[in-house]
C-alpha cells in the first residue's frame, strides 16, 4: 500500500520500521520539526526524522500539518492509506479526507479508556493490571474514532512508564500490519467507541511527580513507576530534589509502634539497602534515589 507515515518520538520508530520492512510503500514521513534541546541548545531531529533518513524516505516537518501548501503536498503523494502514531499535531477534515481509506492511528491504551496524551504512565499510576495498543480510523475528535484491532499487554507488578512504553511500541508496530493486511482484504469490522468507562489520560508535567506523603504507599509506590523515567517522582530533602526511582510498599505492622507514631514522610528506619518512610497509609520502603547535584543513583 501507499502509505504517509506520520510520528515523531521513539515510540513511533518500530511501526515505520515494520510498514517498511514488510514491503509497503512509505512515500513520505511528516514528523514535528527539529528542535533544540540540551544544554547547548543544539538543533536535533526527531527519532522518526532519523529513521525516515536511513530509509531514504522524504520527510516533511510542517509547522502546521493544516496550512493549504503542506495539504496540497499530501494530496499530491496520493496515499493509500495514512498512518499517525504519536505525531503531536492534530489532523483537520481536509487532512483526514486525502487517504483513500483514511486514517489508521495507533493509540497507546485499549480504548475507549484513556484517551489523551499520556495513556501510557497513567495506566501504571492507576493501578491498571492490562493496557495495550488500538488500531483505530481517524475522526475530528480526540481519540475518538472506530476502533480497528486491539493488543492486550499485561502490567507487570514493577512495570514502569519507561518499560511498558516499549512493549507498547514495539506492540504497535506488530498491530498496524495486521490491520491494514485486513483492510486490503476487506474483512475489518470497525466498532464505534463508547462514551461509558472512558477517562482522560491528561499530559504529564513535572510538578504531578511532587510527592504528597499523606496519599497511601500504594498510590506513590505508582507514581514513582509510572513516572519513572520521566518526569520522576521527586521529594525536597536540605532544600535539595530528590528523585525517587524504586520502592516497595510495606505494611505498619513491620516496624511496630514505632512506625505507627511517626508522621507522614518521616524517615522511621534506614539501613545500606533503603529507606523507611511513613505514608498516610502504610510504609514505603525506598530502593533507589537521586540526589540534586549527584549523577549516580543510591
Amino acid at each position: 500500500m501507499r502509505i504517509v507515515f506520520m510520528g515523531t518520538p521513539d515510540f513511533s520508530v518500530p511501526a515505520l520500521r515494520a510498514l517498511v520492512e514488510a514491503g509497503h510503500q512509505v512515500t513520505g514521513v511528516v514528523t514535528q520539526p527539529d528542535k533544540p534541546r540540551g544544554r547547548g541548545r543544539e538543533m536535533q531531529m526527531t527519532p522518526v526524522k532519523i529513521q525516515a533518513m536511513e530509509y531514504n524516505i522524504p520527510v516533511y516537518q510542517p509547522v502546521k500539518v493544516r496550512e493549504d501548501g503542506f495539504v496540497q503536498i499530501l494530496k499530491e503523494m496520493a496515499p493509500d492509506v495514512m498512518v499517525v502514531i504519536a505525531f503531536g499535531q492534530i489532523l483537520p477534515q481536509k487532512v483526514l479526507d486525502i487517504p483513500k481509506f483514511g486514517c489508521i492511528n495507533i493509540h497507546a491504551s485499549l480504548l475507549p479508556k484513556y484517551r489523551g496524551a499520556a495513556p501510557i504512565q497513567w495506566c501504571v499510576i492507576d493501578g491498571q493490571k492490562e493496557t495495550g495498543v488500538t488500531t483505530m480510523m481517524m475522526d475530528a475528535g480526540l481519540d475518538t474514532g472506530d476502533m480497528l484491532e486491539k493488543a492486550v499487554i499485561p502490567i507487570g507488578d514493577k512495570e514502569t512508564g519507561g518499560s511498558l512504553h516499549d512493549k507498547l511500541s514495539m506492540a504497535g508496530g506488530d498491530l498496524i500490519l495486521s490491520t491494514l493486511k485486513k483492510l486490503e482484504e476487506g474483512t475489518l469490522v470497525p466498532v464505534p467507541q463508547t462514551e461509558e468507562g472512558t477517562c482522560y489520560a491528561k499530559m504529564l508535567t513535572k510538578s504531578l511527580g511532587d510527592i504528597d506523603w499523606g496519599r497511601s504507599a500504594v498510590s506513590i509506590e505508582r507514581l514513582i513507576r509510572g513516572l519513572n523515567p520521566w518526569p520522576s517522582a521527586y521529594t525536597k530533602w536540605r532544600g535539595k530534589t530528590v528523585k525517587i526511582w524504586d520502592a516497595d510498599v510495606l505494611a505498619d505492622e513491620k516496624l511496630g509502634e514505632a512506625a505507627k507514631e511517626a508522621s507522614a514522610g518521616q524517615v522511621v528506619c534506614s539501613d545500606r539497602h533503603s529507606l523507611i518512610v511513613k505514608t498516610g497509609e502504610g510504609l514505603l520502603s525506598i530502593r533507589e534515589l537521586q540526589i540534586e547535584g549527584k549523577n549516580g543513583w543510591i
